[in-house]
């Protein structure tokens, strides 16, 4: 009997104890709540802020509100002073708010995207909420232009916070900007990851309209931008969330809250049964040019926005974790690192045995190129994410605080610096007729005396910040300066007065130019497949031929570099491609990976050093087998 009774206890407790936390669970997972959704901002734009402080007041309005969630696009250009202002408006919230930044945020950060997280705390954020844990990343691009890509960085961040789950039915909602598709080169990697756990559903922003979405069986939304567009008053999306839904309602601040236009079940959904087979980046090109090899590869595992400069036998390259590295070239085996405080974006010289680059840790380095060892760095109050080039023992360099510097080689002091720059520089100056050339983000190409930093001219395009010619390493010859700029217009330019001589947007080009060896044409990369050849003497644009070389649709900045009669150029997703500079035609294409490829370092006209935002650096050439 006394077994008995023991044997009743022990199945009333396990029984309680069953209740119990059945109803802890429940109501962990059910307590309703609400959070704001605001996105795309665009804070620095007509409207941005105006409207941003007209949402923040309705919010604070409501007593149901929770939180609210910021996706991305923050400001028009990641203007410091625009992070700033939108930080000031947001800490008006009488509830805790959680942000990541956008391409916008991005792209044309004059800081190197180092201020978004000194400014809010992190361009990341995780948080549980009755019981859902929230996670927000984004995926740039950062301070190129091309498709978004979630950095090697990052992804270390959400296998790192994903492994921290250890109740994998704990629900998951994921904030990003773009969407989890083909707009970001690796979108896989996420989309994969997410669907090991228990993903409820995917927000995020870009599109500025509400829309629904399937990422790959993850249930995807896209909310409305904060703008007002053609309307009186912006907008946003408040989030009901229930124990078994979440119900999205789009709200005009100081006006009315339309109708639940979007719900989504809470059900656990079976990834592990989804026997769809989705696509993924395609490499079969390699296999039409088979003796096309990577011979060797180095991963940095960090974000690299730079070219990589060949020097001698080594290969120097820069990363977002703040080092310079000197590869092997036969091997590409590491010889050295070295350390800045900040990401570096711009890519490095190389003169005298001596490196030299820019970090947004605000210095300009030189270390020795056989050791590593640092030989000098010069301090100017901003981040540098602009390239150096490196004449006569003189370093010349763009800054992020509207001045450009001469500094001696070998001693890094400074010999002269112009000061008349509107926006911060990050192009590669182009030196030619005594002269040092380089486009700003103020819309202005500048051309300076090289002796003594006095303005000889400086020449305006198309007018405003995201038409400036900045991005493109102009080039030279035949007495005319070449550009292209995000107008998508190809320009020469006279040397000596500054005055356009001939323009086109007949050929959709963007921020990708080249010269041949020998100054007779002009490369300029198409945004839809082709590469265009121009007369360089011609005062009228003269298109010698559209190489039709099938890469698709094109936005990244990889200038087309000539080598011993090869044009080689990188695209927006890993494709690297050689043109046969007699013929004026393909010679092959080679799908190096799914990321951005920057400017490249051919050796001769079979070998090419490549690196991509992937943070890899590669050696391709072509075998002899």
């Amino acid at each position: 009997m006394k077994i008995i009774r023991a044997a009743c206890k022990r199945i009333t407790f396990s029984l309680l104890f069953a209740v119990i936390t059945f109803l802890l669970n429940s109501t962990i997972y059910s307590q309703e709540f609400k959070f704001a959704w605001l996105s795309d901002t665009h804070v620095g734009g007509t409207t941005g802020a105006e409207d941003l402080v007209n949402s923040v007041r309705d919010i604070n309005s409501f007593t149901d509100i929770d939180f609210v969630i910021l996706s991305g696009d923050v400001t028009e250009t990641g203007k410091t002073a625009d992070l700033e202002r939108t930080k000031n408006i947001l800490d008006s919230l009488r509830k805790p708010y959680y942000i990541i930044p956008g391409n916008h945020d991005t792209k044309w950060s004059e800081s190197g995207c180092t201020k978004f997280s000194q400014i809010f705390g992190s361009d990341r954020f995780v948080f549980d909420y009755n019981g859902i844990r929230f996670i927000g990343m984004h995926e740039g691009p950062i301070m190129r232009m091309g498709d978004g890509h979630f950095s090697p960085e990052d992804l270390r961040w959400l296998d790192s916070t994903l492994s921290k789950i250890t109740d994998l039915s704990k629900p998951i909602i994921f904030v990003t900007h773009y969407p989890v598709d083909n707009s970001i080169d690796n979108w896989f990697e996420v989309s994969d990851r997410l669907k090991k756990f228990n993903t409820k559903m995917i927000l995020c922003g870009h599109g500025h309209a509400n829309r629904s979405y399937s990422f790959e069986g993850i249930p995807g939304i896209m909310g409305r931008s904060n703008l007002r567009a053609k309307a009186n008053l912006g907008g946003y999306n408040i989030v009901e969330v229930t124990k078994d839904s979440v119900f999205f309602s789009e709200r005009i601040p100081g006006k009315i809250t339309k109708p639940v236009w979007n719900k989504l079940s809470l059900k656990e959904i079976n990834y592990a049964a989804d026997t769809i087979k989705y696509a993924r980046p395609d490499f079969s090109i390699n296999s039409s040019y088979p003796n096309i090899k990577t011979k060797w590869s180095y991963k940095t595992n960090y974000t690299i926005t730079s070219a990589p400069v060949v020097y001698k036998e080594n290969v120097f390259v820069t990363s977002g974790s703040g080092c310079a590295y000197c590869l092997s070239l036969s091997n590409g085996k590491l010889k050295w690192q070295f350390k800045t405080n900040g990401a570096i974006y711009g890519s490095p010289d190389v003169s005298n045995n001596k490196v030299v680059f820019g970090s947004t840790d605000q210095n300009i380095y030189c270390v020795n190129a056989s050791t590593g060892k640092l030989v000098w760095k010069y301090f100017t109050h901003s981040p540098i994410v602009a390239v150096p080039k490196i004449h006569n023992d003189v370093v010349y360099i763009g800054g992020g605080d509207g001045k450009f510097r001469a500094i001696n080689l070998s001693t890094g002091k400074l010999i002269w610096e112009y000061e008349g720059i509107g926006e911060f520089v990050e192009s590669k100056p182009l030196i030619y007729n005594d002269k040092i050339i380089f486009g700003a983000w103020d819309s202005y190409l500048y051309a300076l005396n090289l002796k003594d930093g006095s303005l000889v001219w400086k020449w305006q395009g198309t007018e405003g910040f995201l038409y400036s010619p900045a991005a493109c390493w102009a080039v030279a010859s035949n007495g005319k300066i070449f550009v292209v700029a995000p107008d998508r217009i190809a320009t020469a330019i006279d040397a000596e007065t500054g005055k356009t001589i001939w323009r086109t947007n007949a050929h959709q080009v963007r921020e990708s130019i080249g010269i041949s060896g020998d100054g007779k044409y002009v490369y300029a990369k198409g945004m839809n497949d082709s590469l265009f050849v121009f007369s360089a003497s011609s005062n009228e644009a003269k298109l010698v031929k559209a190489i039709d070389c099938k890469f698709g649709y094109e936005i990244d900045p990889s200038m087309p570099q000539e080598k011993e009669g090869v044009v080689y150029f990188g695209t927006k997703n890993g494709l690297v491609v050689a043109i046969d500079f007699q013929k004026l035609e393909v010679m092959w294409k080679y799908k190096s990976g799914v990321s951005l490829v920057n400017t490249v370092a051919p050796i001769d006209k079979s070998k090419v050093v490549i690196t991509n935002t992937d943070g890899e650096v590669l050696l391709i050439e072509t075998s002899k087998n």
